[in-house]
């Protein structure tokens, strides 16, 4: 089991201490702790078993349910109430400058009583620094356990409204490409379109759960200020669900702009194309003629016969394209 904690913090009184046995410590805290003394345990990519083990000889009481959706993973941004605990699972993005593609991964946090239980899977770490913040702040570590799921679930959407900005940025250089001379192809925009429906799936489901925390008699926060606290991340994820929900809106209208624009201009390619080979039938037909070499064909005896089909062919080719050219076709 030890070989999955990458971090292990032991608070009281909105104070970090040091960190023994987890078991004794975990029951020190229920015997003689306030509700707001916590060990926040951190586990990177545990397996089933392990995860079940530290389960039984911590005495979490997590759900199997809540154990199994933890190791297996997939699971939409939810927020769920275990009796007294509290299992929450959060989409975790990273934008690609490069690429400008939003990668996906999950971070499982489990509360209880005395203990926060954060699960993440893979390499990148959406909470480097976290803890560090909220040591900072030992006003509001002192409110126990939910204030790290506060601090986490801050982390995590204010990721989002960074996100928020870089996907804002493509989509107006998008938008300012599709209204100038050039063209855009439209698999730059689907990719686009698709990672902003990425980006909604991940913050869509959460924002229901996370109203409940700060509304509902239902609600396991014991403390105004920490309703208060919460309340404000929900304003800030309706915030950029809102926005996301513009975005899609306006690539779907981008699309068929580009589209559009697209067919406008094969069409004034179709009619300039059109338009030559009208112009390149005229003596094309002429020569065609005097090309058969009938031998009963008097303008070609005639000493002034050539020059005169060469005039015929040049003013007809001139007036048509005159005449295209007035109607723009040219």
């Amino acid at each position: 089991m030890s070989r999955v904690i990458i971090d292990k913090a032991l608070y009281r009184d909105g104070k970090r201490g040091s960190c023994g046995d987890l078991s004794d410590e975990l029951d020190a805290l229920r015997a003689a702790g306030t509700s707001t003394d916590f060990l926040w345990i951190g586990l990177k990519d545990p397996s089933m078993a392990e995860l079940e083990n530290a389960n039984e000889e911590l005495g979490l009481g997590l759900h199997p349910l809540a154990i199994e959706d933890a190791v297996s993973g997939r699971q939409r941004a939810k927020i769920e109430l275990y009796g007294r605990n509290i299992f929450v699972v959060l989409k975790t993005l990273s934008y690609i400058e490069a690429t400008s593609d939003i990668e996906t991964g999950e971070l499982m946090v489990h509360v209880g009583e005395h203990f926060v239980l954060t699960i993440r899977r893979g390499e990148i770490s959406p909470l480097a620094g976290v803890r560090k913040e909220l040591e900072d702040e030992p006003d509001k570590l002192a409110l126990g356990p939910m204030a790290a799921l506060h601090a986490i679930i801050d982390r995590i959407v204010d990721q989002y409204r960074d996100i928020d900005v870089e996907v804002a940025r493509d989509i107006d250089e998008i938008e300012e490409a599709v209204f100038s001379e050039g063209l855009v192809s439209s698999d730059t925009i689907y990719r686009l379109k698709r990672e902003v429906l990425e980006f909604r799936r991940a913050i869509t489901p959460l924002g229901s759960p996370l109203q409940i925390l700060h509304t509902s008699p239902r609600s396991p926060l014991p403390d105004d200020e920490l309703r208060l606290l919460f309340r404000d991340i929900d304003d800030h994820l309706h915030f950029v669900a809102d926005r996301i929900e513009s975005y899609d809106r306006l690539l779907t209208d981008v699309l068929s702009a580009n589209l559009a624009k697209i067919s406008v201009q094969q069409n004034g390619d179709m009619r300039k194309i059109s338009a030559w080979v009208a112009i390149a039938a005229v003596p094309t037909a002429i020569a065609g003629i005097y090309g058969m070499n009938f031998d009963n064909m008097p303008e070609l005896r005639w000493q002034y016969g050539y020059f005169m089909i060469l005039g015929l062919m040049t003013t007809v080719c001139v007036s048509l394209w005159v005449t295209f050219k007035r109607v723009k076709w040219l």
